[in-house]
């Protein structure tokens, strides 16, 4: 009997310390492919954080939709589901975190040191204090790039979109911009934007160039125009409740493993987008325009009145506070 008490003592120690051996699991998930910036810095996290922690810490990254779709995979978030994700900004608009659309206001920076300007300084750091309330922890800025304008036909100015069907993420502010331009905004997931395109179900849509080019939409589409008009960018975000339950030393760990991610995402975004711009122009399928000086001008016009269109329902302070420290960082 005594025997049986040690044997029975013996197996509970070894299957606790089992236990309490076991990997902390963070599922991360997004939407694009893997050799994206965000799909190779979400890549360089979970090689950085398993070091860092020792293997205490198991990351799992689930690239192009493999789990969750666009619409879906903040409420995966918010369940527990998923502990991870690094959605584009304009995802936290119907959210009701409206103030992240500022992000998607045609025009509103002129450069990339304007846009860090206010991602790295009180204004970014303001907008990840907002998700708390909905059981989200902001952690981080991830850079993909200025967007492009596709569709088969050429896009040289404003009246060249009128009547066209142009694919969105959901975000009034883009809504506001095809309008503006006289085109018809189809919000779709962005896993669903290839075969739309490649179907007619929508005429063009707008990207940075590497996601065009990974997801080979420039197969699908005679002519891109460099127009630089809007940024599409990230927040790295995790569940609140698993974030604050983790070791303090775990979390550590894992935010020095998330600054040097970032410090390497933004590093290889630009890179990135000049590389995909080059395979575009090689693929011979897409004729790109570069916008002259006067079309530029007339864009920029035509798109001005969507800022103010926008402040009852992004703040007006809010929207003078980024073009402020826009133009004082140039």
């Amino acid at each position: 009997m005594q025997i049986k008490a040690v044997v029975l003592a013996l197996a509970a120690a070894v299957s606790f310390n089992a236990y309490a051996e076991a990997p902390i699991v963070i599922k991360f998930s997004h939407v694009v492919a893997t050799d994206t910036p965000k799909g190779q810095a979400a890549d360089r996290f979970k090689e950085l954080a398993e070091k860092y922690t020792k293997g205490r810490v198991k990351v799992e990254v689930y690239p192009n939709s493999q789990l969750y779709k666009d619409k879906e995979e903040l409420e995966a978030l918010q369940l527990g589901a998923v502990q991870m994700l690094a959605p584009s900004l304009a995802k936290f608009g119907p959210l009701g975190v409206k103030e992240f659309e500022a992000f998607d206001l045609p025009y509103i920076f002129p450069t990339k040191q304007a846009l860090y300007a206010v991602t790295e300084g009180p204004i970014g750091k303001s907008l990840l204090q907002k998700l708390e309330p909905k059981g989200i922890t902001g952690l981080a800025y991830w850079d993909n790039g200025f967007k492009i304008m596709s569709a088969n036909k050429p896009l040289h100015t404003p009246a060249d979109f009128r009547g066209l069907k142009m694919r969105i993420q959901s975000s009034k502010v883009l809504d506001a911009q095809m309008r503006a331009l006289g085109a018809n905004p189809q919000v779709l997931a962005f896993s669903e934007v290839y075969q739309a395109l490649q179907t007619g179900v929508v005429d063009g849509t707008e990207n940075p160039p590497s996601n065009m080019y990974t997801q080979k939409m420039h197969e699908v589409q005679k002519h891109l125009t460099v127009s630089n008009h809007g940024y599409l960018g990230y927040a790295v975000i995790v569940n609140k409740k698993f974030w604050d339950g983790l070791p303090t030393d775990v979390r550590g760990q894992l935010e020095q493993a998330m600054r040097e991610a970032t410090t390497y995402e933004k590093a290889i975004a630009q890179r990135d987008n000049d590389l995909a711009m080059d395979a575009i122009k090689k693929a011979g399928t897409t004729t790109i325009y570069n916008l002259t000086a006067q079309e530029q001008a007339e864009w920029r016009k035509t798109l001005a009145p969507v800022q103010k269109a926008m402040e009852g329902r992004i703040g007006k302070d809010l929207i003078t506070s980024i073009n402020k420290t826009a133009a004082a960082a140039q």
